[in-house]
This record gives C-alpha cells, sequence and structure tokens, in this order.
C-alpha cells in the first residue's frame, strides 16, 4: 500500500483578499475581533485611539499568523491607525489608510470603538458633559462610521457593516441610561441603513453583547457586583471575547449575506 502524504489541505479562508476595519481594536472585544477576522484571512486596520503600544502589539499578533498562500504577497496583514471615530476628518483616514496600503477597497466595517462611564450614574447625576462625550463616541462615532462605509465599501456584494451595541438597550438596568440610549439610537440607524443601502450588496447589522469580561466592563465594578452579574447568567458566568467574535466573523462572512438589519444579542440568554 503507498504511503500516505502527511500533508493535510487546509480549507480555504473565507475572507481571504478581504480588508476589514476595526475601530477601537487595541483592546477588549474590538481585539479580538480584529485577530479573527485575520484568521479568516483579512487583512485588518487595527484602530486606536490613544494607546498606540497596545494596537502596535495587536498589528505585531497578526502580522506573525502562519502564512497561507491565499493572503501572501500582498503587503502587511494588518496595520495600525489612530483615529477618533467622533472626528469626521480622522474617520476618513482609517478608509484612506486601508486603501493606500492594501491597495483594495474596504470590504468589512466593524465599528466596536465604544466607552461607557465606570461610574454608573443614574439619569439624575449624569452630567450634561458625560452624557455629550457618550454620544459623541458611541452614537456619533457609529454614524461617522457608517455614513464613510456606506460610501465607500466595496458594492455589489461582501460589504459588511457591523456595529457593536449592547444588551443594556434590552436590559434597561438602572445606571446605564446614556450608554443604553447612546447604543439604542445605533441600533434603530442600522435597521434603517440596512433598507438605505438596498441595491448596494452592503449588509448592517448589530452585535449586541451581555456582560463581557473585559477591561471596560469590571472597571469600577466591585467583586460582589461581578458575581451577582455572573450569577445572572443561564449559564453562572459572564461572558468572554471567544463568545462573541464567531458572529462577527459569521456576519462579516459570505454566509452572513441574508442576515440584513438585525441586532443580534450574544449574552447567553442573561437578557
Amino acid at each position: 500500500m503507498a504511503a500516505q502524504s502527511s500533508s493535510i489541505s487546509q480549507p480555504p479562508l473565507p475572507l481571504a483578499g478581504r480588508v476589514a476595519i476595526v475601530t477601537g481594536s487595541s483592546r477588549g472585544i474590538g481585539r479580538a475581533i480584529a485577530i479573527h477576522l485575520a484568521e479568516l484571512g483579512a487583512r485588518i486596520v487595527v484602530n486606536y485611539t490613544s494607546k498606540s503600544a497596545d494596537a502596535e502589539r495587536v498589528a505585531a499578533e497578526i502580522n506573525d499568523l502562519p502564512a497561507r498562500e491565499e493572503i501572501t504577497g500582498k503587503g502587511p496583514r494588518a496595520i495600525v491607525v489612530q483615529a477618533n471615530v467622533s472626528e469626521p476628518s480622522q474617520v476618513k483616514s482609517l478608509f484612506d489608510a486601508a486603501e493606500s496600503a492594501f491597495e483594495s477597497p474596504v470590504h468589512i466595517m466593524v465599528n466596536s470603538a465604544g466607552i461607557l462611564d465606570a461610574k454608573y450614574p443614574t439619569v439624575a447625576e449624569t452630567s450634561v458633559e458625560d452624557f455629550d462625550r457618550t454620544f459623541s463616541v458611541n452614537t456619533k462615532g457609529s454614524f461617522l462610521c457608517s455614513k464613510e462605509a456606506a460610501n465607500r465599501l466595496k458594492k455589489g456584494g461582501g460589504g459588511r457593516i457591523i456595529l457593536v451595541t449592547s444588551s443594556l438597550t434590552r436590559s434597561l438596568r438602572p445606571g446605564y441610561a446614556a450608554y443604553a440610549a447612546s447604543k439604542a439610537a445605533v441600533e434603530t440607524m442600522a435597521k434603517i441603513l440596512a433598507k438605505e443601502l438596498k441595491g448596494t450588496g452592503i449588509t448592517a447589522n448589530c452585535v449586541a453583547p451581555g456582560p463581557i469580561a473585559t477591561e471596560m466592563f469590571y472597571d469600577g465594578k466591585s467583586t460582589e457586583v461581578v458575581e451577582r452579574i455572573a450569577a445572572e447568567s443561564p449559564f453562572g458566568r459572564v461572558g468572554e471575547v471567544k463568545d462573541v467574535v464567531p458572529l462577527v466573523g459569521f456576519l462579516a462572512g459570505d454566509g452572513g449575506e441574508w442576515v440584513n438589519g438585525q441586532i443580534i444579542p450574544v449574552n447567553g440568554g442573561y437578557v
């Protein structure tokens, strides 16, 4: 009997040849999304606002991924671009940088950038300044990224707009009014955007995580509060970034084409 070859053919990478911008990808959920999309073959713009060292580490991890024939010879797997998503000119620079570095239109835009007031104030305690800042980053940032994407994503199929929102838009818990409202506005916008993009082949969806074990989630919470939140989940734990990224990867690929204008909670039944 002839000896079998030791080499095993690998399945094709579903996002090979596609370019993705992931905002807020220097840490947390955004970081995990950027790495996951890169593992699926996408070339990535790693975006950050202030922590350049964190963003450079994410890009280095992506650029060190094992080489695959589908994505070799096309420059770096990832680049780093600083941009504040609440500034129109800086959002434009994200797309300019992607098109220049990868010599390709952008196919996928994931907006994961967001802020949450660690004090968890009631409406009565929320300052106007904190309210404006929350909406500037979470809502205006999503609007500007969506606006640029609607005008510049590759048309004709494969274009994906994915906005990270929150399951708090459903659970409506005290202390999160400004944050939940800022995300609810994004969800409404995404549903309308999906209809406005008729004929382009571009989809627009929201992924709405529940409590996820990131720096932003733990900030300002005592151990007792974290344990109480975990106990409310049917799984008895707080979610992890690995629970979120497969859904984003699915929506970004060809299999997600028929999912459009949807708000998809990913929370283990927390809400």
